[in-house]
């Protein structure tokens, strides 16, 4: 019977992360994405409790009243499983839709002209509508921020990198269970995607871009409403 044991631990060099000290967008073509921020995820209740996450609520709101404010779009994914879910052998059960767990911490809730997208794997693009939401909107541009970041937030920076979405990640608006799983996602998101890194504070609206623009017809779900699942 095969055994395993522990690979060798090499001395390994571990390059610099860029951290931009600003970034400019215009909110006509940018949107906010809030990756997960549910209660299995942040309250210290939660099935799977990133302790990390708490202290990365005060900057993801502060983005989306940023947001808000400009007129810029605000996404939400939530996690959302069935309650036989296979992903449930990997990681135990978690955010099982309909439960408190599943719950967007209320914090961080959904504003009324918010879009909410259920999803069923880490990353926010497979088995959801999130790039048709996105490109008939004219989207352009993706800062994503939430939990956890080598989990479904690397995953979905990923996936929207390959669809040549330009990434900009917060770098204090994400978290992760350990300090080398967030290094080690900000680097693959920064090195290989070319995603901008930057810290939540250093982002900001373009305003004349933001004062000229012209809202036109679009839908106004109601509070918390929920795109597939």
């Amino acid at each position: 019977m095969a055994g395993t044991r522990a690979l060798d631990r090499p001395t390994i060099e571990r390059p610099d992360l860029t951290v931009e000290s600003h970034v400019d967008v215009v909110p006509a073509t940018a949107a906010l994405l809030i990756v997960d921020m549910q209660n299995d995820f942040v309250d210290p209740k939660g099935s799977l409790s990133v302790a990390s996450a708490a202290a990365t609520v005060p900057p993801i709101a502060r983005l989306r009243d940023l947001a808000h404010a400009h007129g810029m779009l605000v996404v939400y994914t939530q996690d959302w499983h069935g309650k036989d879910d296979p992903e449930f052998a990997i990681w135990g059960r978690h955010a099982v839709g309909g439960t408190w767990g599943a719950e967007i911490v209320p914090a961080l809730a959904p504003g009324s002209r918010d879009l909410v997208v259920r999803k069923p794997r880490y990353d926010g693009f497979y088995g959801t509508a999130l790039e048709h939401e996105l490109r008939w909107r004219s989207i352009g541009t993706l800062i994503i921020t939430g939990t956890v970041s080598n989990i479904c937030v690397l995953h979905t920076a990923a996936s929207a990198a390959l669809r040549w979405f330009r990434v900009i990640v917060p770098v204090d608006a994400v978290s992760a269970l350990t300090e080398f799983d967030q290094w080690a996602a900000l680097r693959q998101i920064s090195f290989l995607y070319r995603g901008m890194l930057v810290r939540s504070d250093g982002i900001s609206v373009e305003v004349f871009a933001s004062a000229g623009r012209t809202m036109g017809p679009q839908r106004e779900p109601k509070r918390g409403s929920s795109i597939g699942g």
